[in-house]
């Protein structure tokens, strides 16, 4: 009896290292609705409130993606907008809660998170080869109690993400991302939950994210999605400088 004890205990615990990288990449599509239903979706809208300050804050949120490569996040307070976006190309950003309302162009670095995000907006694990991504299977690790897949996502940049997945849904509900910005390496924690169907592919509608290692969260709670909105290419490029009027002159 001990001896098929072990056996067992050896097969179930074999069992969770029988994936390979590309088996839990294909597992985390089909998880979410499929290749197909994933590529259907080229433009989305998201909105909801962001808490920040340990919540004692509750800003307005909206959430703007599109294909291939554009994101725009926008949050409110008392009448007052910060916008960042990215084109594909140039990220910009406006912060009214530091002074400035005009709009600022970032630098290559300071908008790597944007165009990461616009790239991955249903997930690094899809379409991982055709952007070029490494994708590696590094066994499982304790998320918050849940024996967790985890893979490693190398970017051509060298930037590195960790994707953890559920062992039962396949979906994320972790990733830690590792960026080189001005030369310091920056890890962002970002936990996922209350999944959703938006056109039949599954989104994350509840996010906390932060510094590795601290415990100041940002919390992001959606409570409505539109799916391949109609969204103006303008609301992502930086702003064209307005004309002087006749009266300015």
């Amino acid at each position: 009896m001990r001896s098929l004890a072990a056996v067992v205990l050896l097969t179930t615990a074999s069992s969770a290292f029988a994936y390979t990288a590309d088996e839990l990449a294909t597992k985390n599509v089909a998880a979410k609705g499929g290749a197909e239903k994933l590529a259907a979706i080229h433009a989305l809208r998201l909105t909801g409130k962001v808490l920040v300050n340990g919540d004692t804050l509750q800003l307005g949120y909206v959430e703007m993606v599109a294909r291939p490569d554009s994101v725009r996040y926008e949050a409110t307070l008392q009448g007052l907008t910060l916008v960042q976006a990215y084109d594909g190309t140039q990220g910009w950003k406006i912060n009214p809660f530091q002074g400035r309302k005009d709009p600022e162009k970032m630098s290559a670095d300071d908008a790597k998170e944007l165009s990461e995000d616009a790239a991955d907006f249903t997930g690094a694990l899809v379409d991982y080869k055709a952007k070029g991504y490494k994708l590696d299977y590094l066994g499982t690790e304790d998320v918050d109690g849940t024996d967790a897949y985890k893979l490693r996502v190398t970017r051509p940049n060298g930037d590195i993400t960790y994707v953890f997945l559920d062992p039962d849904y396949f979906l994320e509900i972790r990733t830690i991302n590792r960026r080189i910005q001005h030369g310091i390496p920056k890890e962002t924690v970002t936990d996922y939950g209350d999944y959703e169907q938006v056109n039949g592919v599954y989104f994350a509608f509840s996010q906390s994210s932060g510094p590795n290692g601290s415990s100041d969260r940002q919390k992001v709670q959606f409570d409505k999605a539109e799916a391949n909105a109609a969204l103006d290419g303008a609301l992502f490029r930086f702003p064209a400088t307005q004309p002087a009027t006749a009266a300015a002159k």
